[in-house]
């Protein structure tokens, strides 16, 4: 488990690439978040395993519904003396087709020469060579997808776990996520993640609507952003604790909510997380509160009881969707295999650099099938599914 620091100091790297501040803009269009490099440590935190290629090379690949637009994988060629063995070797593809430097497929303003690749140097140095391919990525059980455009990263790149990459499923026009063929009966995708690192959740891709499966579900509109359109927004309206509304004008709360799957904590406007605090300090009086941990500023010690009753904080969006977070996804645990340990609320405010008024991480989402049904234009909630 990463400490409340390095999780804090991920979702500020995570926070600020997605707003477009951590650096200056370049013609390297490569997404600097959820990919498999060392500048976000431990962001990959749920995989699933997929074929690239033809014959299939099975990858381990974690997935991002808020990339710049570009699956990328680890490809062989590697950095001398690095590890290779999870590298995709594109030589042994025979489906696989270069992309053309002239190609409206290219990203890379600053190409040149017959195939779509750049290299990242420093101080004469290559770190990253990287050339866009497309290639058949196959799903599981055996659902092949044509021409999946991907970003081989090659020379110094190198994952921080045990995968080969990442999925891009964002609302770009090149994501997984738009060549699902969708019906009025389907969705584009759904996940469940996973809270306890020894269970297993799910990515699904085109299922039929959980309401046709008999699954309670309720939907939040999905919000347009035109500065960031590939992300997924959806609005906060309400948020209660206690089953009471907090003391707080809805025109105070209402904030465009991003809902991303590799920031782990939730962020608030500052007023709203200021009386969401209090609320939750007087609600848990009765129990030994324990110091600070980095920016968690509310926090208890529940070493030596056997019994331990939070107040259920429940977020609710525009279009009627609700995520009501018990003990496991409104805290963070010091010990996760131990909730009678020293847990904070994993709440904070939002930072300024942020992309969105507020933004639903991870560990609230977990244990919720996150339901993305793009051509409907909504997003749906279901309770307790892994």
């Amino acid at each position: 488990m990463p400490t409340v620091s390095d999780t804090f100091n991920r979702d500020a790297l995570r926070l600020r690439a997605l707003s477009g501040s951590s650096s200056k803009q370049s013609d390297l269009t490569i997404p600097s978040t959820g990919t498999p490099l060392v500048a976000l440590p431990g962001g990959s935190e749920y995989h699933v395993t997929v074929g690239y290629g033809t014959p299939v090379q099975k990858l381990t690949v974690g997935f991002d519904t808020a990339t710049a637009g570009a699956t990328v994988l680890q490809c062989k060629p590697c950095a001398a003396g690095a590890p290779c063995g999870k590298a995709f070797d594109p030589s042994r593809s025979s489906s696989l087709a270069q992309i053309p430097c002239s190609s409206h497929d290219c990203p890379f303003k600053a190409c040149s020469g017959p195939t779509c690749t750049i290299a990242v140097t420093k101080k004469g140095t290559v770190l990253v060579n990287a050339t866009f391919v497309t290639d058949t990525l196959t799903v599981a059980p055996s659902i092949p997808v044509n021409d999946i455009r991907v970003a081989c990263l090659e020379m110094g790149a190198r994952t921080t776990d045990s995968s080969s990459g990442v999925i891009d499923l964002s609302r770009e026009s090149h994501s997984l996520a738009s060549r699902v063929v969708l019906s009025p009966e389907t969705v584009a995708f759904s996940y469940c993640l996973p809270w306890d690192p020894a269970t297993q959740g799910f990515l699904t891709f085109g299922a039929t609507r959980p309401e046709r499966a008999g699954r309670g579900v309720t939907y939040a509109k999905l919000q347009r952003n035109a500065g960031r359109p590939n992300l997924y927004f959806v609005k906060l309206v309400g948020v209660s604790i206690g089953g009471i509304d907090l003391p707080v004008a809805p025109a105070a709360i209402a904030a465009d909510a991003l809902v991303e799957v590799h920031t782990t904590f939730t962020y608030l406007k500052p007023d709203v997380y200021a009386v969401l605090r209090g609320n939750f300090r007087w609600w848990m009086k009765e129990y030994v509160v324990a110091p600070s941990s980095g920016e968690l500023d509310t926090c208890y010690d529940f070493t030596h009881l056997n019994a331990i009753e939070v107040p259920i904080i429940t977020l609710r969006f525009e279009g009627g969707a609700s995520l009501e977070l018990g003990i496991e996804q409104m805290l963070y645990f010091k010990d996760r295999r131990d909730i009678f340990s020293v847990a904070c609320l994993a709440f904070a405010p939002a930072p300024t650099y942020a992309p969105a008024a507020a933004v639903i991480g991870s560990l609230a989402q977990s244990e919720t099938e996150v339901v993305y049904d793009v051509l409907g234009g909504k997003l749906g909630l279901v309770p307790n599914r892994c």
